[in-house]
């Protein structure tokens, strides 16, 4: 594919989607063609199944289940947006993908690992990112930034699985990023937002 694929990482309050807009602005100034979109969702039919993740009561779902929806809404997300934009060039910046299944569906969920690779192999095959940013944060930090952001109230399902749970969580991407270091890269989102934007040009820059 012509374009290049960047996906953004890490547990609650890690401040993914701010960093993902500023660099999405660096990136038009440069003269790129940038698609910004998230995960679950990017598609209509895929934002109805992030209503679903995201919201209610905490054991709405069973861990396997959350990883069918996820990759039900990443199927339609890679057929209608994703691998038609690569294949026009463009740049595409997605905040979370396969990643955020296999941490927090296997890692902090439980769900077999060997369920979530055969569920990757078909759907993600070979639209796999360039470029992994990995945004590390202690949980107790990024859990009260989300709090704050007020809107907890519509999306905070995951917030509300307890300490344990995104303990897991952080160490199941440190995991990834250890397993899969030419893709991946460390990013330390406990420091200034304007050093963590710079932290990022420097690794994304460096692809480019």
């Amino acid at each position: 594919m012509a374009g290049l694929f960047i996906s953004f990482e890490g547990g609650e309050g890690t401040g993914k989607s701010t960093q993902i807009k500023r660099l999405a602005t660096r990136l038009l100034g440069e003269g790129r063609d940038v698609l910004t979109t998230r995960e679950p969702g990017g598609t209509p039919e895929a934002e109805a199944i992030r209503a679903l993740l995201v919201s209610g009561d905490v054991a709405r779902w069973t861990p396997q289940s959350e990883a069918l929806l996820n990759y039900a809404a990443r199927e339609q997300h890679l057929s209608q947006v994703i691998r038609p934009a690569l294949a026009a060039g463009r740049t595409v910046l997605c905040d979370r993908f396969m990643d955020s299944t296999r941490a927090y569906q296997g890692y902090a969920g439980g769900v077999d690992f060997a369920f979530i690779d055969a569920l990757e192999r078909a759907i993600v095959g070979e639209t796999r990112p360039a470029l992994t940013l990995v945004f590390d944060l202690d949980p107790a930090i990024g859990l009260a930034r989300a709090s704050a952001r007020g809107d907890a109230a519509a999306e905070d399902r995951y917030e509300r699985k307890g300490p344990a749970f995104h303990r897991r969580l952080r160490e199941g991407f440190l995991d990834i990023l250890r397993r899969d270091p030419k893709r991946c890269r460390l990013v330390d989102a406990a420091q200034d937002m304007d050093i963590v934007a710079e932290d990022v040009w420097a690794i994304v820059s460096g692809v480019l």
